[in-house]
């Protein structure tokens, strides 16, 4: 059993790290968070200490009796560096949603720390654990066919969204980081590296362009737009991966592949932070050829 301390308890995503670390068999013992919005850590792990202070969840590592493994980091987007920095300067191994971090600088600074400090940086790259995605991995890898691939993706978000950190481009780093960053991770992971990229449109809600990888054509279009619907108050969601016309269904276990992805992360001893960066420095290109239009 490993004992885990958590930053950022009260988001969104961090309900799928506390699953995964309880179902895998491991123990949180501190989580820390600017908000006390704490339900859920009180029905997972009612042992766990809730720090509302940084340096208090500081204090508390450096002086717990017992051997803390990991550090999850689910704190906003532009936080990520400091807080992967902050774990691995404590001796500890960092789990960090994605994106990883935001830009090529970032990168290469955690890159220098790894190499001083012997503890592993690994992002969620939870796609890469789907079964049926594993298995069209196989397929594409038995051929040298050049495939055509259409992404969308769309998830509706309303004006709450883009009212929080999640709306501020500089701390999310946009759409494409924000909602797409696991999507472009997984088609270069199946189709591999980028040949040739353009994009046609990024604003706040929208994003749109064509990928050029080894063993595919892609079109691709992510969109968080809001539609005026009176009979749905609820917010749509919509993911479509067609690979030669043909439908790739991958939503079943959605929500059970952090589970996979954290047992595999615990099993090994490899760190994925460079190969985490490729999507991320995808990304960042295309950011400034579409500045540059």
């Amino acid at each position: 059993m490993k004992n885990f301390v958590l930053i950022g308890v009260s988001g969104y995503v961090a309900k799928k790290h506390l699953l995964a670390i309880k179902n895998s068999n491991n123990n949180l013992i501190a989580a820390y968070d600017v908000n006390k919005n704490i339900s859920i850590l009180k029905d997972l792990f009612p042992r766990c200490k809730f720090i509302n202070k940084f340096n208090s969840f500081k204090k508390f590592i450096l002086e717990s009796k017992k051997k803390i493994n990991y550090l999850t980091v689910c704190s906003p987007n532009h936080l990520h560096y400091k807080h992967i920095k902050f774990g691995i300067e404590m001796g500890l191994n960092v789990i960090c949603e994605k994106p990883i971090v935001l830009n090529l600088i970032q990168f290469n600074k955690l890159i220098k720390l790894t190499k001083i400090k012997n503890n592993k940086i690994n992002s969620i790259l939870q796609l890469r654990h789907h079964p049926s995605l594993i298995n069209l991995k196989k397929k594409v890898k038995q051929t040298n066919k050049i495939h055509k691939v259409d992404l969308l993706y769309y998830t509706e978000r309303d004006q709450k969204y883009f009212k929080t950190w999640k709306g501020n481009n500089k701390k999310s780093g946009g759409i494409m980081l924000n909602v797409g960053v696991h999507f472009f991770d997984l088609l270069m992971w199946i189709f591999g590296g980028v040949e040739n990229s353009k994009i046609f449109l990024l604003n706040k809600q929208n994003a749109k362009g064509l990928l050029k990888l080894k063993k595919a054509e892609i079109t691709w279009n992510l969109s968080v737009k809001s539609i005026n619907n009176k009979n749905n108050k609820n917010l749509n969601v919509f993911r479509s991966i067609k690979i030669d016309g043909k439908e790739i269904k991958f939503s079943k276990t959605f929500d059970d592949l952090h589970l996979l992805n954290y047992k595999y992360i615990l099993n090994s001893k490899k760190s994925n932070l460079e190969e985490a960066f490729k999507s991320i420095q995808l990304i960042n290109e295309l950011k400034k050829k579409y500045s540059a239009i």
